[in-house]
């Protein structure tokens, strides 16, 4: 069986303590809706996207903002160089300028606020998910779906990388690098969810902004913190 509601999902999403232990201080904001209509998403997302590119030009893709650079090490201490991955803010970040990619309404609208906000989020399908979101330690047994030269291919993540998983195995990689194919958003999606993570502390002010932004695109959207 595969599908959740926003409610549903939001409330089971958690956070093993091993994360916590091993980056303290992370914190995740979560936004959930079940109907949304892409459509009429479609304006704003386009003038957030231009918005962000804006805020990214002239900037030193060295020195992006301390979130930013923090998430770089954080990759670091899990055994992955930004030559070799990039969270998913840094990677859209480094390229806005030049233009941020046009996927559709729905991806466009929370690239645009993690760029704009700082922060990654990743969006699910929530047709899609099976069971709970848990992020935890992968101990690279864990199935990844993905794509290869356009064709699909399954991968494990390697043992000691965060991982975000459902009941049907990996649904991003590498905390927040790269989500899995079978819970991507369409154009066909109708409830989705949004993580947005945040090593940003004391107050994590850039998420919950984010998750604000959100929350004001999606009416009857649900929000939850899920903090240590």
């Amino acid at each position: 069986m595969t599908g959740m509601s926003a409610r549903d999902w939001i409330d089971a999403v958690t956070v093993d303590p091993e994360i916590t232990r091993l980056w303290p201080g992370y914190v995740v904001h979560l936004v959930a809706v079940d109907e949304i209509d892409p459509g009429l998403l479609a304006p704003l997302a386009a003038r957030l996207l231009a918005e962000a590119e804006e805020s990214v030009t002239g900037l030193d893709p060295e020195a992006p903002g301390a979130h930013i650079v923090a998430w770089r090490e954080v990759f670091r201490s899990f055994g992955v160089a930004p030559r070799v991955a990039r969270s998913s803010v840094d990677a859209l970040t480094r390229r806005g300028a030049k233009g941020l990619p046009r996927i559709g309404a729905l991806v466009d609208l929370y690239n645009a606020v993690s760029v704009l906000h700082r922060v990654p989020i990743g969006g699910e399908d929530l047709g899609l998910y099976s069971g709970a979101a848990r992020l935890v330690v992968a101990d690279g047994s864990e199935t990844f779906l993905t794509t290869a030269d356009g064709e699909p291919v399954v991968q494990n993540p390697e043992p000691g990388e965060p991982i975000w998983v459902d009941d049907g195995g990996v649904t991003c990689r590498r905390w927040n690098w790269r989500q899995t194919t079978r819970t991507a958003i369409s154009d066909s999606t109708r409830a989705v969810g949004f993580i947005i993570d945040s090593l940003d502390g004391p107050d994590h002010a850039s998420a919950a902004s984010a998750a604000d932004a959100l929350a004001a695109a999606l009416p009857g959207a649900l929000r939850r913190v899920v903090a240590p």
